[in-house]
Protein backbone atom coordinates (compact mmCIF):
# COMPACT_ATOMS: atom_id res chain seq x y z
CA UNK A 1 0.00 0.00 0.00
CA UNK A 2 1.53 3.46 -0.90
CA UNK A 3 0.68 6.02 1.96
CA UNK A 4 0.98 8.90 -0.21
CA UNK A 5 -1.66 7.43 -2.44
CA UNK A 6 -3.75 6.37 0.34
CA UNK A 7 -4.01 10.09 1.78
CA UNK A 8 -4.64 11.96 -1.71
CA UNK A 9 -7.30 9.80 -1.80
CA UNK A 10 -8.72 9.66 2.02
CA UNK A 11 -7.78 13.34 1.46
CA UNK A 12 -10.58 13.75 -1.66
CA UNK A 13 -13.41 11.61 0.50
CA UNK A 14 -12.90 13.51 3.39
CA UNK A 15 -12.73 17.16 2.03
CA UNK A 16 -16.21 16.29 -0.40
CA UNK A 17 -17.81 14.71 2.99
CA UNK A 18 -16.98 18.14 5.24
CA UNK A 19 -18.12 20.42 1.93
CA UNK A 20 -21.22 18.32 1.79
CA UNK A 21 -22.04 18.90 5.41
CA UNK A 22 -20.49 21.94 6.36
CA UNK A 23 -17.85 21.47 8.30
CA UNK A 24 -14.59 23.54 8.51
CA UNK A 25 -11.15 21.14 8.68
CA UNK A 26 -9.29 23.49 10.60
CA UNK A 27 -6.60 22.27 12.47
CA UNK A 28 -7.79 21.74 15.59
CA UNK A 29 -10.97 19.47 13.86
CA UNK A 30 -7.78 17.01 12.43
CA UNK A 31 -6.85 16.48 16.26
CA UNK A 32 -10.30 16.17 17.46
CA UNK A 33 -11.93 14.02 15.00
CA UNK A 34 -8.93 11.84 15.28
CA UNK A 35 -9.67 11.38 19.26
CA UNK A 36 -13.44 10.94 18.03
CA UNK A 37 -12.30 7.85 16.42
CA UNK A 38 -10.01 6.74 19.10
CA UNK A 39 -12.84 6.39 21.33
CA UNK A 40 -15.32 4.60 18.71
CA UNK A 41 -11.97 2.02 18.40
CA UNK A 42 -11.87 1.86 22.46
CA UNK A 43 -15.45 1.19 22.32
CA UNK A 44 -15.40 -1.70 19.83
CA UNK A 45 -12.25 -2.82 21.48
CA UNK A 46 -13.83 -3.41 24.75
CA UNK A 47 -17.45 -5.06 22.91
CA UNK A 48 -14.80 -7.61 21.25
CA UNK A 49 -13.11 -8.26 24.79
CA UNK A 50 -16.16 -8.69 26.91
CA UNK A 51 -15.75 -5.59 28.20
CA UNK A 52 -18.80 -3.71 27.71
CA UNK A 53 -22.02 -4.39 26.23
CA UNK A 54 -22.48 -6.20 23.20
CA UNK A 55 -25.36 -4.08 22.38
CA UNK A 56 -27.39 -7.14 20.39
CA UNK A 57 -24.14 -7.28 18.02
CA UNK A 58 -22.74 -10.89 16.58
CA UNK A 59 -19.23 -11.84 17.16
CA UNK A 60 -19.29 -11.09 13.94
CA UNK A 61 -20.58 -7.69 13.46
CA UNK A 62 -18.57 -7.00 16.88
CA UNK A 63 -15.28 -7.86 14.72
CA UNK A 64 -16.01 -5.96 12.03
CA UNK A 65 -16.92 -3.00 13.64
CA UNK A 66 -13.50 -3.05 15.51
CA UNK A 67 -12.14 -4.00 12.12
CA UNK A 68 -14.02 -0.67 10.41
CA UNK A 69 -12.77 1.27 13.27
CA UNK A 70 -9.12 0.26 13.17
CA UNK A 71 -9.58 1.81 9.69
CA UNK A 72 -11.01 5.14 10.86
CA UNK A 73 -8.30 5.88 13.45
CA UNK A 74 -5.54 5.20 10.54
CA UNK A 75 -7.52 7.26 7.71
CA UNK A 76 -7.58 10.09 10.33
CA UNK A 77 -4.01 9.91 11.12
CA UNK A 78 -3.09 10.01 7.45
CA UNK A 79 -5.41 13.28 7.45
CA UNK A 80 -3.82 14.84 10.72
CA UNK A 81 -0.13 13.95 9.43
CA UNK A 82 -1.10 15.55 5.45
CA UNK A 83 -2.77 18.70 7.20
CA UNK A 84 0.52 18.98 9.09
CA UNK A 85 2.79 18.42 6.29
CA UNK A 86 4.78 15.35 8.04
CA UNK A 87 5.94 13.12 5.89
CA UNK A 88 4.68 9.90 7.25
CA UNK A 89 7.29 7.34 4.91
CA UNK A 90 10.12 9.55 5.99
CA UNK A 91 8.94 9.45 9.78
CA UNK A 92 8.65 5.93 9.95
CA UNK A 93 11.61 5.07 7.93
CA UNK A 94 13.31 7.07 10.65
CA UNK A 95 11.65 6.11 13.53
CA UNK A 96 10.80 2.22 12.96
CA UNK A 97 12.34 0.93 10.22
CA UNK A 98 15.79 2.34 11.48
CA UNK A 99 15.76 -1.05 13.77
CA UNK A 100 15.78 -3.68 11.19
CA UNK A 101 18.64 -5.29 10.76
CA UNK A 102 20.11 -4.00 13.85
CA UNK A 103 21.51 -6.96 16.78
CA UNK A 104 19.34 -6.71 19.81
CA UNK A 105 22.80 -5.07 21.80
CA UNK A 106 22.96 -2.71 18.90
CA UNK A 107 19.15 -1.63 19.65
CA UNK A 108 19.79 -1.53 23.52
CA UNK A 109 22.77 0.72 23.12
CA UNK A 110 20.61 3.28 21.37
CA UNK A 111 17.54 2.68 23.51
CA UNK A 112 20.13 3.86 27.05
CA UNK A 113 21.69 6.54 25.15
CA UNK A 114 19.08 8.31 23.95
CA UNK A 115 17.24 8.12 27.57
Amino acid sequence: MDLLRLSDQIESISRTYADRVGIERDDAWFLLKLQEEMGELTQAYLMRTGQARSRGLSREEIDRRFGEEVADVLCHVLLLARHHGVDLEGEVGAKWLAWLGRTKEEARTEVRASE
